[in-house]
């Protein structure tokens, strides 16, 4: 049996979930650092429309940063 195709592939999705990891982190990272310069109530609204996370997810961030 050749492998060669499964490994590549494999070792390509690997790559693919650590690129999205490291998206996922800079994602956060900044949406937190909006929080932190616009403290409106309206900035949750505003970073969940942009991400795609609902409010929920966007105070629960918030408040894993400390804020």
């Amino acid at each position: 049996m050749d492998t060669a195709k499964l490994e590549l592939a494999a070792q390509r999705h690997r790559e693919a979930e650590a690129a999205l990891d490291a998206a996922r982190t800079d994602l956060q990272a900044e949406a937190v650092a909006a929080l932190q310069q616009d403290p409106q109530p309206g900035a949750h609204a505003e970073i969940s429309r942009i991400t795609g996370w609902s409010r929920t997810y966007v105070r629960r961030l918030a408040r894993r940063a400390g804020r």
